[in-house]
């Protein structure tokens, strides 16, 4: 149990309390933006990361839900898979991903257009669903963003 708790709360963060869905997105920003090198490729890595991150979520979601609860505030994986979904693609330039941070968050707190429905799936799913779903809108608002040269 103990390497779910670890993994769900995203090496200890989710244990912050008030703000550590922020704090995770964040520090998955400074992450990516590190792990960006000239020899990377900028989108098989982080594609197959976010996977990585997707399935240990999920998994790390349904076992920590018997202890903690649905959904628990400590539980901070399912942003740091929302997070890197919003920066897939994304130039790197500091002012996309700060703009990918807020896009995410404001979809990851409002819930708009059905991701809080996503919440009622069972289990991980349910954890991390919803999320996904705000990543995927926040990188599609600033894809049109960057496609349109408004930034």
């Amino acid at each position: 149990m103990f390497f779910h708790k670890f993994i769900s709360t995203f090496f200890g963060i989710g244990y912050v309390g008030k703000g550590a869905g922020t704090l995770a997105a964040a520090v998955t920003c400074i992450i990516w933006w590190f792990s960006q090198t000239e020899y990377s490729n900028p989108y098989l890595w982080p594609f197959l990361s976010t996977i990585l991150i997707l399935i240990i979520g999920v998994i790390s979601g349904d076992e920590v839900e018997s202890v903690w609860g649905k959904d628990h505030q400590r539980v901070v994986i399912d942003e740091v898979a929302g997070m890197g979904i919003a920066l897939l693609l994304i130039p790197l330039k500091w002012e996309y991903y700060l703009m990918a941070l807020i896009f995410f968050r404001f979809f990851d707190i409002v819930k708009p257009l059905y991701i809080r429905r996503l919440e009622a799936l069972p289990g991980g799913w349910g954890v991390m669903a919803d999320d996904l779903l705000a990543g995927i809108y926040a990188n599609v608002v600033l894809q049109l963003i960057i496609l349109l040269g408004f930034f």
